[in-house]
């Protein structure tokens, strides 16, 4: 169920994918009253952000969440939710109500029982997830060989956050991430990667076998949610 999605220039795949994304959310307010999303830290998708705070939709109606968090302070420059303030959360989607990852906890581990109910209580299946994937094909921070990898990508378990430890993890080794079963209970994902060393990372993931060394696989293999990959040069 994957849809590869390539643009020549990205600011063609900016305005395609944040038409996608805002008509899941209407589409979603339309049928259910209530959207949301699950979105993504990172560079890459400042634009899309950009694009989205412009556009009309009932985002009031609409939940946020992230796909990951680094066990910073919000303010941090390496906060994922801090990107998501200052990009997204602007314009008319600061009516949007977000659910943040990082808690006043000491470390995730002892944040998952609160981030759980949290968690639980979004409505789901989620609209849209947004997610970006690493050159080592890791998605959220769902790295390979993670001493919890196995455990996060378990889908028999009720678990909907995972605390990850990753030692020289950019911005902070100690990170909480959504598992592959709440990944995976939404109605759309999209992988957005730019720029030809991300695409070639994409081909080289398509032909591992082992999960566990390119987590982005267990997405890319399974067929209960659509996947598009959105690439730009």
């Amino acid at each position: 169920m994957v849809t590869e999605r390539f643009f020549e220039q990205r600011s063609a795949l900016t305005d395609a994918l944040s038409s996608e994304i805002v008509q899941r959310v209407r589409d979603g307010v339309a049928a259910r009253g209530q959207a949301s999303l699950v979105v993504t830290g990172g560079s890459t998708p400042g634009p899309l952000y950009d694009a989205l705070g412009r556009a009309d939709a009932p985002w009031a109606q609409t939940w946020l969440t992230l796909t990951d968090e680094r066990w910073v302070s919000v303010d941090d420059p390496a906060s994922n939710e801090g990107l998501v303030r200052r990009r997204l959360l602007q314009g008319r989607v600061a009516e949007a109500r977000l659910v943040g990852l990082k808690t006043a906890a000491d470390a995730p581990a002892e944040a998952l029982e609160a981030l759980e109910q949290d968690l639980a209580a979004l409505p789901r299946p989620f609209d849209a997830v947004i997610l970006g994937m690493g050159a080592d094909g890791h998605i959220a921070s769902l790295f390979p060989h993670a001493e919890e990898l196995a455990t996060a990508l378990d889908t028999s378990r009720p678990d909907l956050a995972a605390a990850i430890e990753r030692s020289g993890a950019d911005g902070s080794s100690h990170r909480v991430s959504l598992t592959l079963r709440a990944l995976l209970d939404a109605r759309y994902i999209a992988i957005l990667i730019e720029g030809e060393g991300k695409r070639d990372a994409y081909r080289r993931v398509q032909t591992e076998t082992d999960t566990l060394a390119a987590p982005v696989r267990a997405l890319l293999t399974q067929d209960h949610v659509p996947v598009d990959i959105w690439w730009a040069p």
